[in-house]
């Protein structure tokens, strides 16, 4: 499960992105800002990153998917995926990546890809118990193979475009960056729905090497 803070972040994750995104050679659009259509998010098995995909929209451009990662620390020689740092007001000053140059998301969306374990649940934690909180979207994965699969490995190389490649020791993936219904994934493939968009759109797949 995800433990989702009741807190404030400063600059925002929506701040952080609108000065972002821009740059990005795959974003298209116009500037200005950013508003999240919605969102999942995949767990850390030590318990250590935050991992979080967020779909956003600026102005009427298209929807774009930006998945991060939240790090109490800098993550060793990933300086150029860094989008920036927040002061989290409870767990402190945070280190925002684009996470697809983080091995811990690599490993976290290939077991969510190929064993079909899909987004995990989210909590808040209110008056100190948990509280469900409700989904943003669904996500449902096809052509996934069996349910023992190999560890991702560590990373290999990533080459970054609309659709980012992040090949990893034991599997490759692909994530789709500008979304579109008709875009043709291979492998198993990740596909969302959300509120206004119930054709079931690909975000990501997962194929082992």
């Amino acid at each position: 499960m995800a433990l989702i803070h009741q807190a404030t972040l400063t600059p925002t994750k929506a701040e952080l992105l609108a000065g972002w995104l821009p740059g990005r050679a795959w974003h298209t659009g116009p500037a200005g800002e950013v508003r999240r259509v919605a969102g999942y998010r995949f767990d850390d098995p030590a318990g250590a990153v935050g991992i979080e995909t967020m779909l956003v929209q600026v102005g009427d451009g298209p929807v774009h998917q930006v998945p991060l990662t939240y790090r109490d620390a800098p993550l060793d020689g990933a300086e150029e995926w860094l989008i920036g740092t927040s002061e989290h007001s409870t767990l402190g000053k945070r280190w925002v990546y684009d996470a697809v140059g983080d091995p811990v998301y690599a490993a976290a969306l290939a077991d969510a890809i190929l064993t079909g374990q899909g987004q995990v649940e989210e909590f808040w934690q209110v008056d100190g118990r948990l509280q469900r909180r409700e989904l943003t979207m669904g996500i449902a994965v096809t052509g996934n193979g069996d349910a023992e699969v190999a560890a991702a490995g560590a990373v290999e190389r990533v080459t970054e475009g609309e659709r980012t490649l992040i090949v990893t020791e034991t599997a490759e993936l692909t994530v789709l960056r500008r979304l579109d219904p008709a875009a043709e994934l291979t492998g198993a493939v990740l596909t969302g729905t959300w509120a206004g968009q119930e054709t079931p759109v690909p975000l990501a797949s997962a194929s082992p090497r």
